[in-house]
């Protein structure tokens, strides 16, 4: 009797917060393997890490998600360079959010299947003896291992953790992040895309709720950017670093703004086309104030305009509406000369950046030509932007 009761408690029994905290512990280090390493090391080079580190966390994923290296990286790689395209392979713009959400793991898994996919956009991935013999040619026996584990050491409700273990990256990493982080949030930058930060604290997913972030500077080992927010991967890269484990290679590029500038000059160019979703979340930010008064002043007057609407279509790109939404953008357009304005000076200045094939002379001149119209526009927010604009700059 006493054998069949230690067999059910396992070699490890605790009480039962003491379970919750071990099943949390244990997920914990599964969301900093992928963070760390299949998405900032693996996927986007972002950092180096120690071969024992690195290793660890390769053995780690393998049981506890049966994911493979190359696969999970050019799926991610492939979802960056076709963001929300029908080629994306898990994007809400196109399976709609209920899918991605409850089925996201899934939608990974047609993606990894792809091996065309895997064959384009998974290169520089580990191709090792234990790669090849192991980890990918037997991705499920990590799992299994797993789960004879968690029996061993907490007995039966070993089976309840190692479930929690296998659901917790479907469920937070290929749902809640790739769908609710292309749908609900806030943005500190105006990428192409719908990315979102889900909140400023990334603690539950290691940073990876600072998704909008990670869009705009998509090769950057931190995830954070403004000072309220915190990446609990970036901490612990930190700490590696600090031990000696970890090398960081990039970084997102600080803004510098030097006020009083008269003229735009080539660094104010180059500060403009780096930063460029800084400076268009900046744009709708100073614009902001115009727009809630242009509402107010058609409201007046009785025009019946959705303001909310009109305001995310500001803030997009004519080919990110669809028919429907260019043509209410165009009947609110028709009734405002100042969001007229505001909008196409948007458009062109958001063409500044997209003319890879203009000089840097050419584009300079563009450039400030742009700043002289915002200043002459009679628009007082718009000229102070122009203002703030023109103190762009690179570190010399």
């Amino acid at each position: 009797m006493d054998f069949i009761i230690g067999i059910a408690n396992g070699l490890v029994p605790l009480p039962w917060w003491g379970y919750v905290l071990v099943t949390l512990a244990l997920t914990h280090i599964t969301i900093a393997g992928v963070t760390i390493f299949l998405h900032r090391h693996q996927a986007h080079r972002a950092l180096e890490l120690h071969p024992i580190v690195s290793h660890f966390f390769r053995f780690w994923l393998w049981l506890t998600t049966g994911m493979v290296t190359r696969e999970w990286a050019a799926v991610h790689r492939k979802h960056h360079a076709k963001c929300e395209t029908v080629e994306d392979p898990h994007s809400p713009a196109v399976f709609g959010l209920r899918k991605v959400l409850l089925e996201g793991a899934e939608l990974y898994r047609v993606g990894a299947a792809d091996a065309e996919t895997v064959a384009k956009y998974g290169h520089g991935t580990p191709d090792d003896w234990i790669e090849r013999n192991l980890y990918s040619k037997h991705s499920a026996l990590g799992i299994v291992l797993m789960l004879l584990i968690d029996l061993a050491l907490f007995g039966v409700i070993g089976l309840t953790i190692w479930a929690v273990q296998m659901a917790w990256i479907p469920v937070f990493a290929a749902g809640v992040i790739n769908g609710l982080g292309h749908h609900s949030g806030y943005r500190n930058f105006q990428t192409e895309d719908a990315s979102t930060n889900i909140v400023p604290w990334g603690i539950l997913i290691g940073g990876e709720e600072l998704h909008n972030n990670h869009h705009a500077y998509g090769s950057s080992a931190k995830l954070s950017s403004k000072w309220y927010e915190f990446d609990i991967g970036w901490m612990y890269i930190r700490i590696m670093e600090m031990l000696r484990l970890a090398e960081v290679r990039r970084l997102a590029p600080k803004v510098h703004i030097e006020h009083g500038k008269s003229a735009c000059d080539l660094r104010t160019l180059q500060a403009v086309v780096t930063h460029r979703y800084d400076v268009a979340a900046r744009y709708a930010r100073t614009l902001m104030t115009t727009w809630k008064h242009e509402m107010d002043v058609l409201k007046a007057k009785g025009v019946n305009v959705d303001g909310w609407r009109v305001k995310r279509w500001l803030q997009r790109d004519v080919d990110a509406l669809h028919a429907d939404e260019r043509a209410g953008l165009e009947e609110a357009l028709t009734k405002s000369a100042v969001l007229r304005t505001i909008y196409s000076m948007r458009q062109e200045l958001t063409a500044v950046w997209a003319r890879s094939s203009a000089s840097k002379e050419q584009l300079l001149s563009q450039l400030e030509d742009w700043c002289k119209r915002a200043e002459q526009s009679g628009i007082a927010a718009l000229h102070d932007f122009s203002r703030t604009l023109r103190g762009y700059q690179m570190p010399a």
